[in-house]
């Protein structure tokens, strides 16, 4: 950390100065101390004072990451006004105010409470000033200083990338450049070493080398083939410091590939090729493929084929395939077997795109022989043409003939032919052929409008062996002709306004025709003869296919005539002439006075004071709802008188009731008495449980003695079928165990508590003679005192 002389700037109420640590200590005033400005009013002379004031602190540089004990001290604030009683206190705002960095109020010591990253944040803008505690008022205007914070060695350098991918072309020179590297270090360029970053290879020797300060990676071999090998992994280190021991390092990897360069001829793996062809292959037909062999790729790969010389070099040729580079030889003449059978070609592959550095390599080229034999066979017929096109009128009668395809064996025995029509190509038998001569003759009508065009295929069959066959398209067009009238083009809904005056447009009219004249369409528009002098309509041809409808007088009544029909006749200008009747229905409609149709229902005369459809359907959605809440109600009254089950508080429940009453143990002597059991004789008493406190205190009923000639176990059952018809008996859950083991036994009691009960007394004098460990039981037992005690 580095310490630096505070500076003083003087600043006034009303500018703000931005503060920069310098490194030398020095105090400024903008204005000397006697400095005064007098200034007379027009009421009275007053003189101003300007005061002087001015801030002073130090320090402003921290180390990043400070891992120190106490919190990291930035430096101090203090102003000329401050006489060190405590009246004024410092306020710092700005960047981290409060939470990075942290004030003294009273001394102006600023303090930095968390540990800084200069890569996040590397410089805050901080605001200060002092107030005067007991005023409130500024005595010092805010002014603005910065705090940077210096940078230590603490980022690794990183690349740009973590994997960089880079190719160069094989047989590359030495030192040929490949691809540059990039790595960054976020520490301060401009403080130290820390960012200064050199680079190193780890991987990828001797093949490759780095420039240590550029990071360019570069070929350090010679002539390095891709067919050998090609592809090369290369790592990159980068180091800060400078490459010093202790800096900071990262690595990379660069995925290098060597390109293809055509630096390889083209060769044919064989030096002889064989094909054979029949003599009814067309021209384009291919006979074989070819191939030589490059083990360059991509262009450097791409290989022409031609027919260098040879006696078949102009009846057959060879096109070379993009996809694949193989030489494809196709006929390119009609081949005949009876004038030869045997040709012999020699092709020749050249590499299309040469490299000039490599051409003293030798000739980019090779050549092969090819031998084709051409086998006889039986071909079938051959059409005169590729297709025939044949167009008859539609009005053309049953059995005109309209057209002949003509097919002929190729063959020395010219073998007689037959022709068919394919059903599959007319499923509705219109066309059918004479299979003698190939004669096309109509089977049934023909309709343009519905199928303009036909196309059935001609079979050509040789008559002596049918599995020589060919076949031929035939397109039949149908030729139109005027036999359709023309109509209307759609329904026209016309109406007329009562208020209409004459020669008004009411409506305009066109028409369609289903045929197509060569000259087009052409419709004339008229009235019936019968209505050519129509009272309330006429007609207008517009001589563009449409006409308009014109009334003729003013003014129409619905009351009287509701509805008009207007008869009228379309004629067509082809031959011969066509022509239809089409009628126009007008209604009599009531309108605005702008033209505007209200109502064209005759009905609605008859109701003038009808309701209209929206207070119906008003008037019915509300008749709905009403349904709807009566049904409601009487849901609900329905659910109302269904009683429950149980209606008071009394009601029958499953009741559980647990009663943790288990008995004193064996220390208690109250809830039951044993001795009862052993003494029957015993005198009975009643006493009150300890262990439970009953709610109340019953009358406990005395029974009689029944000692005299009772067993134990009668008087158990007695005992509980006392307590159990008892209705007094508390309702306490005990459990009490009687260790009834039923009379007494013949051999009497073995034991010596009953003793005294016997009749003789025994002699206890023995035991003194036992020694001092029986003396006790002597006592008790041994002397005629004892045992009147």
């Amino acid at each position: 950390m580095r310490a630096y002389s505070f500076l003083t700037v003087l600043l006034w109420s009303s500018v703000f100065h931005g503060i920069h640590m310098m490194p030398s200590q020095r105090r400024t005033n903008k204005y000397s101390h006697s400095e005064r400005i007098t200034r007379l009013s027009e009421n009275d002379g007053k003189t101003l004072h300007r005061t002087k004031r001015g801030w002073m602190w130090n320090q402003f540089f921290l180390l990043e990451e400070y891992t120190g004990p106490d919190t990291q001290y930035v430096g101090k604030l203090h102003t000329d006004q401050d006489k060190g009683d405590g009246n004024l206190k410092y306020i710092l705002t700005g960047d981290g105010a409060g939470s990075l960095f942290i004030i003294d109020e009273n001394t102006g010591d600023i303090h930095a409470a968390k540990k800084l990253d200069r890569e996040e944040k590397s410089l805050y803008v901080l605001r200060a000033k002092a107030i005067d505690r007991k005023s409130g008022r500024q005595v010092e205007p805010e002014s603005e200083f910065i705090i940077k914070i210096h940078d230590i060695n603490d980022n690794e350098p990183k690349f740009t990338k973590d994997l960089y991918t880079a190719s160069i072309p094989e047989m590359s020179g030495v030192g040929t450049s490949v691809i540059q590297v990039t790595a960054t270090d976020a520490d301060d360029a401009n403080y130290g070493n820390s960012a200064k970053v050199v680079y190193s290879i780890l991987q990828g020797q001797p093949y490759f080398s780095v420039d240590p300060e550029t990071g360019i990676i570069k070929t350090a071999l010679p002539d390095m083939s891709r067919e050998n090998r090609e592809q090369y992994q290369v790592v990159i280190q980068a180091k800060d410091m400078g490459g010093q021991m202790g800096g900071l390092s990262g690595t990379t990897t660069v995925n290098i590939t060597l390109t293809d360069v055509n630096d390889n001829p083209p060769r044919f793996p064989q030096s002889t090729y064989q094909f054979s062809s029949p003599e009814s292959a067309p021209p384009g037909t291919p006979l074989g493929r070819i191939k030589a062999n490059d083990p360059d790729l991509g262009e450097n790969a791409e290989i022409e084929y031609s027919i260098s010389n040879g006696d078949g070099s102009d009846v057959f040729d060879i096109v070379t395939d993009k996809d694949t580079q193989e030489g494809i030889i196709t006929v390119k003449k009609q081949l005949d077997f009876e004038k030869k059978i045997l040709y012999t070609l020699r092709v020749e592959a050249t590499n299309t795109h040469l490299d000039p550095r490599f051409l003293q390599l030798g000739p980019f080229k090779d050549t092969a022989l090819v031998k084709i034999s051409v086998e006889d066979i039986d071909e079938p017929p051959v059409f005169s043409r590729s297709s025939y096109l044949i167009e008859v009128d539609e009005d053309a009668k049953e059995g005109s003939i309209i057209g002949q395809v003509v097919a002929q064996d190729p063959d020395i025995t010219k073998n007689t032919i037959k022709y068919s029509v394919d059903r599959h190509t007319d499923l509705d038998r219109i066309f059918n052929i004479y299979s003698g001569n190939g004669s096309l003759f109509i089977s049934k009508p023909l309709d343009r409008e519905e199928t303009p065009w036909h196309n059935i295929t001609v079979i050509a069959t040789e008559i002596n062996n049918p599995k020589q066959s060919s076949q031929i398209p035939v397109f039949i067009r149908i030729l139109d002709i005027n036999d359709h009238a023309p109509e209307f083009a759609k329904y026209y809904e016309t109406f007329v306004c009562e208020n209409a005056k004459a020669g008004q447009l009411i409506q305009t009219v066109s028409a369609v025709d289903k045929d197509e004249p060569p000259r087009g369409h052409k419709f004339f528009f008229e009235l019936v003869p019968e209505f050519a002098v129509h009272p309330n309509f006429s007609i207008i041809d517009n001589k563009d296919n449409t006409a308009g409808i014109i009334t003729r007088r003013n003014g129409y009544s619905r009351s009287k005539t509701s509805t008009y029909h207007l008869p009228i006749i379309i004629f067509d200008n082809d031959y011969p002439v066509q022509s239809s009747t089409g009628t126009l229905t007008i209604q009599v409609c009531a309108c605005d006075s702008r033209g505007n149709m209200q109502s064209c229902n005759t009905e609605a005369l008859l109701l003038p004071a009808g309701l209209s459809t929206g207070a119906l359907i008003a008037i019915l959605l509300c008749i709905i709802i009403l349904l709807v809440l009566v049904v409601l109600f009487a849901a609900l009254k329905r659910q109302r008188k269904k009683e429950p089950l149980i209606i008071s508080k009394d009601d029958v429940r499953d009741n559980i009731v647990t009663y943790n009453d288990e008995g004193g143990g064996e220390e208690d002597t109250q809830a039951f008495d044993i001795g009862t059991l052993r003494n029957p004789e015993a005198r009975e008493e009643s006493k009150m449980r300890r262990d439970v406190l009953p709610e109340t205190i019953f009358q406990i009923r005395r029974t009689a003695p029944l000692w005299e000639n009772i067993d134990v176990q009668d008087f158990i059952h007695r005992r509980l079928k006392e307590n159990d018809s008892d209705p007094a008996a508390p309702p306490y859950d005990s459990l009490a165990t009687y260790a009834y083991e039923g009379n007494d036994s013949i051999a009497n009691s073995l034991s010596s508590l009953e003793s005294l009960a016997t009749d003789g007394n025994q002699d206890y004098d023995y035991l003194s003679d036992w020694g001092p460990r029986f003396k006790k039981l002597a006592d008790m037992y041994g002397g005629e005192e004892s045992d009147r005690d």
